[in-house]
This record gives C-alpha cells, structure tokens and sequence, in this order.
C-alpha cells in the first residue's frame, strides 16, 4: 500500500439473529450443568450414606460416600479405550439388596428388617467370585479349600460409663494381628468371638458359606461379607449377589458425621462432621 492511499476500514461484522439476554445466557448455562449431573449421576457417579456399622471400622456409620459405578464392565467385557475392570476379591462393592431366598423359612419382621429387596443399598466387600467354593470357619475364610489372607482385629463398640455400648461410634480396637505383605485389608471380631473361635468352638452362624456348608458361588454372583464380622448381614444369611444388582464401587467419604453425638437430622450432621473422614479413600 502507498503513503497516498488510505486504508479502506472494514465494515463490523454483526452477530446473526438477536443478542442473547442475560436470562437466556444463565438458563442454557443452567441446562447443560443440569444434563451433564444428570448424566454423571445416571452413568458415573452416585452418592450413598452408610446407616449401619456392618462395614466398622472400614467405613463408619454416618459416612457418606462416592459410588464409581463406570469402573466395573457390563458383562465383564471392558469397552475400548475405557479404564474398567472387572469386579476383584476384595473390592468393597455397592448393590441392591437380593433379599433372602424364598426357601428360607423366615418372618416378616425379619425380611422387613433386613431392607427392601432390590431397593435397599448394601454395602460388603467381595470375598467369593463366580466359580469359588467359600467356607467361613472358625472366624478364618476358606477359598477352594485355603485360608485367604485377611488381618484380623479385636475390636468392641465404646462403652460409656454406666456399661451402655455406643453401636453408632467407631469399634475400639484391642489386639490386632501383625500385618503381612497379603493382607489387603483389615477385618473386625468381637472380643468373645475371637476367645471362642481361638478355642475352636465356634458355632456356625448363617446359612450359606458357613462351617459345614459351604457354598459355590453361581456364574455371574458374587459372595459378600461385611469387615465387622459379627454384626453384619450378609451372604453368610441370604445368599449371593447377582452381577446385574451391583451398582459400583465405593470410592471415598465426601461427608462424615457423628451419629453418636447428633441427633441423626439432617442439619445435625452438618454441625457434627468428622473432618479427619472426609476425602478418605475406601479400600
């Protein structure tokens, strides 16, 4: 371009249509973050509370954890390029209830007691896989014949002054096995249990899976118990769990609250969390 001839400004490029009002720009905002939750919630990530002590000192009443429910691959065949595996021993697992079998002669009370089936969340940690024979003995587990490594510890609920147990606090742990390079996770006996157990009188509490009745567990199923292993319901009582009910796998506690101090409401548990809970990996 010469000095003598003058640039020639370019004329404003418009938009196409009517600017966008500060409504409509937060409400599409709004949409999106709205389909992506709904989305992630459906297909990713779910969030559960813990009601019961069947998991202490794993995981704690009043716990509230992230559910990864992509990890596991439908049918156990993992999709291209996408970090899933399938369900392993030892995986702390979140399903639907099954219920107890129809065989099982037991009352309402007792089924109403154990949750609705198929709609009540469990949380266990996978012990048998398909094709495994378990047996459970003596406070020790048998897999295809053989003791799997699991360390044990001796721990009760606390006990206030006047002798009343606290069911909703952490176990207070007494003796605890030395932890060997195998144990992968940490399991949990009352003190009696473990005197009678060591003293090889142990009776068999369950229906499946216990001392003299074993159990093989089912293509596609899974045999789940609880870490506190005296106070949780599990496959010893209603069987396997079937793959198609398995939601996921618990990841780590976003919120945690002291139910033994609060009053179980909802903002109760805001004003009594467990700070030290929060963020800790489930494993």
């Amino acid at each position: 371009m010469s000095k003598n001839e003058k640039e020639v400004p370019q004329p404003e490029v418009k938009p196409i249509g009517p600017p966008k009002s500060v409504f409509r720009e937060y409400f599409e905002s709004f949409a999106v973050t709205l389909v992506m939750a709904i989305f992630g919630m459906t297909f990713v990530l779910q969030a559960v509370t813990v009601p019961t002590g069947s998991m202490q000192n794993t995981i704690l009443i009043g716990d509230y954890l992230l559910v990864n429910k992509f990890i596991f691959a439908p049918g156990g065949k993992p999709l291209p390029l996408m970090p899933q595996r399938e369900i392993e021993r030892g995986d702390i697992i979140v399903f639907k209830f099954p219920g107890y079998p129809k065989e099982l002669t037991k009352s309402k009370q007792e089924r109403d007691q154990a949750g609705v089936p198929y709609q009540t969340n469990f949380v266990k940690r996978v012990i048998g896989l398909p094709g495994d024979t378990v047996e459970f003995r003596n406070n020790e587990v048998y897999i295809n014949g053989q003791i799997i490594p699991e360390r044990r510890i001796v721990a009760d609920s606390p006990v206030d002054r006047y002798g009343r147990e606290n069911d909703q606090a952490a176990l207070v742990v007494k003796t605890e096995e030395p932890q060997t390079p195998d144990d992968k996770y940490s399991v949990y006996y009352s003190e009696d249990s473990m005197e009678v157990a060591q003293a090889g009188k142990l009776k068999p509490s369950g229906t499946f899976g216990v001392e003299g009745k074993s159990i093989k567990v089912p293509d596609d199923s899974y045999f789940v118990m609880g870490d506190s292993r005296d106070h949780s319901l599990d496959s010893r009582y209603w069987g396997v769990v079937n793959r198609d009910l398995v939601i996921g796998r618990a990841m780590f506690v976003y919120w945690s609250c002291d139910r033994g101090t609060s009053d179980s409401s909802f903002f109760s548990c805001l004003t009594h969390p467990r700070l030290d809970r929060i963020g800790k990996l489930i494993k």
